[in-house]
């Protein structure tokens, strides 16, 4: 993917610029007038630029709904571009510049924990997006992340079909542990998986192609080529590394899973070489987190909004609004992404997937 008194939030601040240099960065930006101009400014901190929904769909989303919801409201935007230390101090710069609202998708979740505090102390809402993060936290908008680690798993099982035995083995790629949702998706994953095939290779590939393609070459020096039944991946983006490194390795035809419904990950299951992704709708995530940051500066209730609890890693009961994931393999393209318009049918179908696309009945 923080306030106290004036000592400990100059100690704070002499920390972070320690750590990370000078305040503000390449991926701070304002939408709309200075976030301190009015007392209707909500800041968005999300992780990383690496994982393409964050830039692309999150953020455009995100600022649109407040913007439809509140005329008046202001939203500032920073990335921590994967580095927590960074995310710190934006969430210090976000307090300075007057936020009254701040909706962070914590780039580690325990770490994030002291400035949350220091930011809510400043009488600063903080409503975790996507990753339950640390501390006093107002509301919490993701998905059900247990959830889509079953999805996983089962799309894992079902790819296999009679090759799913407890002697099958299964390389398991995952998330970044530093993100509570990696957790989820895992342990989501061995609730289905565990006693139907033999996890024989599990390594955390940090939510990097790189490390995970590393991981991966790792998993079939020790396994060998040909033991390897399928792959769970937790991310398109580690699934892109994987799947590079099965094909130099001369494997093909064994299930690769993924999440988040990127382009790329839905074009590597129209060609064959993933299997199956999640879909985790941008929009309805963006909008939920666009009307209770809305509320929260407006000062209304979100009762109605975040209907259920979940309990942070610092044992806070959050408010929160889960929604509903959705497997996607090639059989259901059309009626997921390409229906809600999240891409369109020649997005996916460029030249390099045509065949496969008509193969699909995209075309």
């Amino acid at each position: 993917m923080r306030r106290a008194a004036v000592p400990v939030l100059v100690s704070a601040l002499a920390l972070t610029a320690a750590a990370c240099g000078k305040a503000g960065d390449d991926n701070d930006s304002d939408s709309g007038s200075s976030a301190g101009s009015g007392n209707k400014s909500i800041g968005l901190l999300l992780p990383d630029s690496v994982t393409t929904r964050y830039e692309q769909f999150d953020k455009p989303l995100f600022e649109a709904k407040v913007k439809e919801l509140c005329s008046d409201c202001t939203v500032s935007y920073a990335n921590a571009g994967a580095d927590a230390a960074k995310q710190a101090q934006q969430v210090s710069t976000m307090v300075t510049k007057g936020v009254k609202v701040i909706a962070i998708s914590a780039q580690d979740s325990a770490a994030i924990k002291s400035s949350i505090e220091a930011a809510v102390k400043k009488g600063v809402k903080v409503i975790a997006y996507d990753r339950l993060a640390q501390g006093p936290v107002s509301a919490y908008v993701s998905f059900d992340n247990e959830k889509v680690g079953q999805l996983q798993g089962q799309a894992l099982l079902d790819s296999l079909g009679s090759k799913a035995t407890p002697k099958s083995k299964v390389v398991m790629i995952n998330g970044d542990d530093a993100d509570p949702n990696a957790a989820l998706f895992k342990k989501g994953a061995h609730s289905v998986l565990d006693g139907k095939v033999d996890i024989a290779y599990e390594q955390s590939g940090l939510w990097k192609d790189s490390v995970a393609a590393q991981k991966m070459k790792a998993a079939i020096t020790q396994l060998g080529a040909k033991n390897i039944a399928g792959v769970y991946a937790a991310n398109d983006g580690m699934a892109g590394g994987i799947a590079n490194t099965l094909k130099g390795s001369g494997i093909s035809g064994i299930p690769l899973t993924g999440q988040d419904a990127e382009l790329a990950g839905i074009q590597r299951i129209v060609a064959g070489t993933q299997s199956s992704t999640v879909y985790k709708a941008f929009k309805p995530e963006a909008d939920a987190a666009a009307q209770l940051a809305v509320n929260l500066v407006e000062g209304k209730s979100i009762d109605d909004l975040a209907t259920t609890t979940m309990t942070n890693g610092s044992g806070n009961k959050v408010p929160s609004q889960l929604l509903t994931p959705v497997s996607v393999t090639v059989a259901n393209i059309k009626d997921t992404v390409v229906k809600d318009k999240l891409y369109t049918v020649d997005q996916i179908c460029t030249s390099a997937y045509a065949a496969a696309c008509k193969k699909a009945g995209l075309q």
